[in-house]
């Protein structure tokens, strides 16, 4: 049983690991929000969205089984910068992820999570943390008024949705673990950088992000008294 969970697990991992460039990544993040964002009867919350200190993309995620399931995905997060400076440049990520049981077959799934305050935010820059263990997280609402009906980004540092099919839901991702991946840091940045160096820095934004950026400021506009600042002074 340990060989084919190993065996499943490098077979992923390798298919992922030489799936695209940081570039066609960034493209795919940026179609990924795009799409969900101009549905918003059926997308995000613009006012989570608004509230969110970060947005993490992982397009693509795959989950693949013969016999033992698994599941993989590289992505990126972005956090804005202090003082109401906009979004800063973006942090590579991979999540990981398994379930155990007899599946054949496979799927394609984009996740979507917003970071909503200082304590998720610092969970993006560490090395390794586990969603629902390290970091409180709760499947996210969907549709223009969910949110005002839900006290959910009160409680959770993190809120998770996937699309798969064309379907938009709240998803649990409980027991997935996050990380840095820094050979695609080093890809964006010309060599390695943790999370930490990226995220909470003021580097320029490479070229190839510029879109997703674009997309961000249009969906994401502040009111005053919302956001970070806000909610960690209550």
């Amino acid at each position: 049983m340990r060989f084919l969970v190993l065996a499943a697990s490098v077979a992923l991992s390798g298919a992922a690991l030489m799936a695209d460039t940081a570039q066609e990544r960034l493209s795919d993040a940026t179609a990924v929000f795009s799409e969900i964002m101009r549905t918003p009867d059926k997308g995000i919350p613009q006012d989570l969205l608004a509230k969110s200190s970060c947005v993490v993309i992982i397009p693509g995620m795959k989950k693949g089984a013969f016999i033992v399931g698994a599941q993989y995905g590289r992505g990126f997060a972005e956090c804005r910068r202090p003082a109401g400076r906009g979004w800063g440049p973006p942090a590579a990520v991979r999540l990981e992820g398994g379930s155990f049981g007899f599946q054949i077959g496979g799927s394609s799934t984009d996740i979507v999570m917003l970071v909503m305050n200082m304590r998720g935010m610092n969970r993006l820059m560490s090395d390794k943390f586990t969603i629902g263990g390290d970091a409180s997280a709760a499947a996210g609402p969907v549709g223009r008024t969910a949110a005002a009906e839900t006290d959910l980004e009160l409680h959770a540092e993190m809120l998770t949705w996937s699309r798969a099919r064309g379907a938009f839901a709240g998803i649990s991702l409980n027991g997935a673990t996050m990380r840095p991946d820094q050979d695609v840091n080093a890809e964006l940045y010309g060599h390695k950088m943790s999370n930490r160096e990226i995220l909470d820095s003021d580097l320029a934004i490479p070229g190839a992000a510029r879109p997703l950026i674009a997309e961000l400021d249009r969906y994401s506009i502040r009111k005053e008294g919302t956001g970070t600042a806000a909610r960690e002074s209550r």
